[in-house]
């Protein structure tokens, strides 16, 4: 996504602002400030432990910051827009939180399928349930899903009799059929076999083509090249650097990013 230099800024679909995570006293996330466009694919790079996907499911309301606040088309997450008037707070009830996390939709490294379910009942499942679609309209759109990350001729298959790739294809298709404003992805390969890795990048590539908003962590340095408007790099819960992935990948200005690019490269 680029914008000309006379075409003002968009309003950031997404702003974390100064997010500090921390379980006991294990510090995850510090001052994790970030904002996303509509229409932005961001990469998350970094190590392990370096807290990519903490970040992400604070965005997703799954962990709730220990400080700082998410914003979600200018909306916080998971809080009444104004502090009491002691300057705390107020937690949103569990029905308000569910609706802003239906917004969302998540991918995880595991795929998370029900196995009793084919692929086409997975991907009909929320929207009936939560959504209040009928079953009618739900399967025309399941389907559809499928067809899009080329599952059609496998949606009376159980997960059991898909590859994983497959699997993950239909986990993407799932979290597609909630209509969600932003997509958000863990790691989506690495639990894949290597010669299974590109057909989920090439959906995860054909999604971004359509202006959905994304932020990926991966350590997929060719994907992040080829689709990242940006890409971030975290370290110890920090974000040391970010830029396009010409500024970042090819000409890292830190030592700790360099030292990670050549350890990945």
């Amino acid at each position: 996504m680029s914008t000309s230099p006379d075409t003002p800024a968009a309003q950031p679909l997404i702003e974390l602002d100064g997010i500090y995570k921390a379980f006991g006293d294990l510090v995850v996330l510090t001052d994790c400030s970030l904002d996303v466009a509509p229409g932005e694919v961001t990469v998350l790079i970094g190590p392990s432990g370096s807290g990519k996907s903490t970040l992400l499911r604070c965005i997703n309301q799954l962990e709730e910051p220990t400080a700082g606040r998410v914003r979600i088309g200018g909306v916080i997450q998971g809080y009444e827009e104004e502090p009491l008037p002691d300057g705390r707070w107020q937690k949103l009830p569990p029905a308000r939180i569910a609706q802003q996390r239906s917004r969302i939709g998540m991918v995880f490294q595991r795929f998370h399928l029900f196995p009793h379910m084919t692929a086409l009942a997975n991907v009909m499942e929320a929207p009936i349930q939560v959504l209040g679609r009928t079953r009618a309209d739900a399967e025309r759109s399941a389907r559809e899903l499928l067809e899009r990350v080329g599952l059609s001729d496998r949606a009376d298959h159980y997960p059991s009799e898909l590859s994983g790739g497959q699997q993950q294809r239909v986990a993407i298709a799932r979290a597609l059929a909630m209509e969600p404003e932003l997509m958000l992805f863990d790691e989506p390969t690495s639990a894949l076999d290597p010669e299974l890795v590109a057909e989920v990048l090439a959906v995860l590539g054909e999604l971004a083509a359509t202006g959905m908003t994304m932020i990926v962590v991966t350590h997929e340095m060719g994907f992040a090249r080829e689709v990242a408007d940006r890409v971030v790099f975290m370290d110890q819960g920090r974000i040391v650097e970010q830029g396009t992935a010409a500024e970042v990948i090819d000409t890292p200005r830190s030592e700790r990013l360099q030292a990670f690019l050549a350890s990945v490269l």
